[in-house]
């Protein structure tokens, strides 16, 4: 990998224009840095000042330090003299040692914190060598005005993540810095070098059990293609298999539940059921230490099994995307509540779907129906709109005429007299029609009603699977603008997946409803969108603050995004208007 050293006037200003919120075009700056400047605005990382967490005790006596310190000590003996800095830090970005040849150099290093004890995380810091490899996770340069402080700009850095030789985890990380002016595409070349010697010295610091063990994790990856574990008390290894099918709380509870059977036993099989409502069947044996007695570990290993009968064998993965009709969404929280439903239906269990408002309850059980019994009558009653004639109509959808599938919405809103209509309606029902209630979260529903109902079904709120938003959005437009080509934008689109939606899913619709009654063709971009959304900031606003805000952003939509000519029509400087555009994050985008 040779690093071409980016054109610094025009990045300096391309930076500029990201830190004053105006729209940057991908080619501006490479996609890395990009990426990487959105997370630190993100994480309100300031750009004008270093302002870092500092670990005063650090354990100076661990694997990585005695490994790297040879390899460190030998280049650094190369390099004496030269301005550049050898800096090793800890997994999350502090800094451990730092070893630089220049006066000068290492005074500005100070100045900057980049000194042992001090977290260089990008969290903290913003954009740089050593945070956005970790964050990375692969080798990344860093040079002058692609820094988000302004107080690294100066400098040039080259940071590569250390992988454990036996775990494959990264513990750490090499970062070289010099003066900008001094930077050359060797930089990262010679810092890739540097982690290769350390991740090699590790391996004579590795002990034997730790060998052990990976010798028969290596032997049992052989042995199959599926989920392969390998574990101690101090190390966990995981091929992809394991990564890509397991969620991480479901990887968690497998070596929880080895860990239990392997100290009874030297070998134990058993049959688990997976956050996704799937079972497995795992295998787990121990691996004997070098010595007598000794235990180096555990190996496990995972197969899916298919324990329902009338639902399709599942395929290589255990979260198998549902494709409701007129439901979306994959991320992981919105497909185990998908799956629940789903298997519910197959097996003929009522289920209450409990969530926020707006999270969705209704469109799922519908969606679940249509897929699994498209012909089938589906019938809604709202408790929340109960009238004289509710007794008769729950008769008739469930006892005199049932219906094929009846969802009962707001059900914890019913008063004591409707509640007991409920249950006695419910316990003359048959059970072949599929009875759904919904309820909000957190509410105290009849125990006699909630005993009709084998299972609860947690909705999960929007916040929680924001990463749907992407495909939310062009299902809502579709069907909002009508005959019309209205699209999102990439901005506009990012400001929406930043929302909190305390509304959850019937909030975003009812903003792209809004737009759409302005716009029913071309782009939505930033300045559509209420002016709420227009700020990255997640602290509270004071009312205040709020007025200000929304000012600001009504000023630079009247302005056509011109600051100068925005600033002129509030009143204010255009130094103040920039300070605020970047105090409250807001976005705009050049019409």
């Amino acid at each position: 990998m040779t690093a071409i050293l980016p054109d610094d006037e025009g990045l300096a200003l391309t930076r500029e224009r990201f830190l004053t919120a105006e729209a940057v075009e991908p080619d501006q700056v490479r996609e890395a840095i990009l990426a990487s400047w959105w997370r630190s605005r993100e994480f309100h990382v300031p750009a004008d000042r270093i302002d870092l967490p500092y670990t005063s005790e650090q354990n100076l006596d661990t694997p990585l330090i005695r490994g790297a310190a040879p390899v460190l000590e030998r280049l650094g003996d190369q390099l004496e003299g030269q301005p550049i800095s050898l800096i090793l830090t800890d997994p999350s970005g502090i800094v451990v040692s730092q070893r630089t040849g220049d006066t000068d150099l290492h005074r500005h290093l100070e100045h900057v914190e980049l000194v042992p004890g001090y977290s260089y995380g990008e969290q903290f810091v913003g954009t740089n060598g050593i945070g956005t490899a970790l964050e990375d996770g692969r080798p990344t340069y860093v040079f002058g005005h692609e820094h988000y402080a302004e107080h690294l700009e100066n400098l040039a850095c080259a940071g590569v993540p250390i992988q454990h030789p036996i775990t494959g985890k990264t513990i750490g990380a090499v970062d070289l810095t010099c003066w900008r002016k001094d930077a050359g595409g060797l930089l990262v070349a010679l810092a890739r070098t540097t982690a290769e010697q350390v991740r090699q010295a590790l391996l004579t610091h590795s002990n034997l059990r730790e060998l052990v063990l990976f010798q028969s994790y290596l032997q049992a990856c052989r042995r199959t293609t599926g989920i392969v574990m390998a574990f101690n008390k101090d190390i966990v290894m995981m091929n992809d298999s394991a990564r890509q099918l397991l969620a991480p709380a479901d990887q968690t509870m497998l070596l929880s539940r080895a860990n239990q059977e392997l100290a009874e036993t030297r070998r134990a099989t058993a049959t688990v059921t997976m956050s996704s409502g799937n079972k497995v069947r795992m295998v787990c044996r121990r691996v004997k230490g070098h010595r007598d007695g000794d235990i180096a570990g555990g190996v496990l290993t995972v197969k899916l099994i298919d324990t329902d009968d009338n639902a399709p064998a599942p395929s290589s993965t255990p979260m198998l995307p549902m494709f409701l009709p007129g439901v979306v969404g994959s991320a992981t929280p919105w497909l185990q509540a998908s799956h629940e439903v789903d298997r519910g239906f197959s097996r003929g269990e009522w289920l209450v779907l409990a969530g926020e408002p707006g999270t969705g309850k209704f469109t799922l059980a519908r969606g679940v129906h249509q897929r699994r019994n498209p012909a089938g009558r589906l019938h809604v009653l709202d408790a929340a709109r109960v009238t004289p004639d509710w007794p008769e109509d729950l008769r008739r959808e469930l006892v005199e005429d049932p219906v094929d599938a009846l969802v009962i919405r707001h059900v914890d809103r019913l008063a004591g007299p409707d509640v007991r209509t409920l249950v006695s309606v419910l316990a003359e029902a048959p059970r072949s029609t599929w009875v759904t209630v919904t309820l909000t979260a957190d509410t105290d529903a009849d125990p006699g009603l909630l005993a009709l109902f084998p299972r609860t079904v947690a909705v999960p709120p929007l916040r929680r699977h924001a990463e749907d938003v992407a495909d939310l959005v062009p299902l809502f437009l579709s069907r909002l603008a009508g005959g019309g080509q209205l699209t999102c934008s990439p901005a506009a689109l990012h400001l929406l997946m930043r929302a909190s939606w305390p509304g959850n899913v019937t909030q975003l619709y009812r903003v792209l409803k809004q737009i759409t009654k302005r716009r029913r063709t071309g782009t939505i971009v930033p300045t559509d969108l209420p002016a709420e959304y227009h700020a990255l900031t997640r602290r509270p606003l004071n009312r205040y603050e709020t007025v200000e805000r929304d000012a600001i952003v009504r000023g630079l939509e009247d302005a056509d995004g011109n600051k100068v000519r925005a600033a002129k029509l509030l009143g204010i400087s255009r130094a103040t208007i920039y300070r605020k555009i970047h105090e409250y994050g807001i976005v705009t985008a050049d019409r």
